[in-house]
């Protein structure tokens, strides 16, 4: 299945040593991020294209996806009821500040069948250290449309990427789809081809 990718935006949050510094407002220098591979059974290496912008205000970035999706029930194959798509990008900012996630909203489009469900999740980590949790949203049947999750970091558990450091960032989403007692075919997606499907990722500043 093509898997293909378009990062508009900057950084992740993973388990690094926290800053002891305040909270700062986003800086105004222009970050860049490099993605260096794009890989998982959503996305298979050497048919995903990725691209990347940086926001214009530095305080989230996007992730768009193309047929990335898991599907069930139907006839479809078991291997399709699992999807998964890990981008590993170099985050490059300005001297002086570091980052964290503090939040991240998912969109996506779905069409689950009654008595078929499906779930989204994902977790994130700099090269070198252990993965975040991953957090469950799942959806029961029968649903026809978009829909919505939000992971939010507290801010006391906030955990920022280490000052002066370029450091590999992680982003691995997943998505799984379960016919469960339905016989047609149920489906979740985060594909760009719906306007309204996205995925936000909100940064928290800090100066070194």
């Amino acid at each position: 299945m093509l898997g293909m990718l378009v990062v508009a935006g900057m950084v992740l949050s993973a388990l690094a040593a926290p800053v002891d510094s305040a909270a700062a407002s986003a800086p105004t220098e222009k970050i860049t991020l490099d993605i260096k591979t794009i890989n998982g059974s959503g996305c298979p290496a050497g048919t995903a294209t990725a691209s990347a912008d940086v926001a214009s205000d530095n305080t989230s970035f996007t992730v768009r996806y193309t047929n990335f999706t898991a599907k069930a029930g139907g006839g479809t194959s078991a291997l399709d009821a699992r999807k998964n798509c890990q981008i590993n990008v170099l985050v490059h900012v300005p001297q002086g500040f570091t980052y964290a996630i503090a939040e991240a909203e998912y969109r996506g489009y779905a069409h689950i069948e009654s008595g078929a469900s499906a779930l989204e999740q994902a977790n994130y980590y700099f090269a070198g250290t252990s993965p975040t949790a991953r957090v469950r949203h799942t959806y029961p049947g029968p649903f026809h449309g978009v829909w919505r999750a939000s992971d939010t970091t507290d801010v006391a558990a906030l955990v920022f990427a280490p000052c002066g450091e370029d450091r590999n960032l992680n982003i691995n989403a997943e998505l799984r789809a379960d016919a469960g007692t339905s016989s047609g075919t149920s489906y979740i997606e985060m594909d760009s081809e719906h306007a309204s499907v996205d995925t936000i990722y909100h940064f928290a500043w800090k100066t070194c």
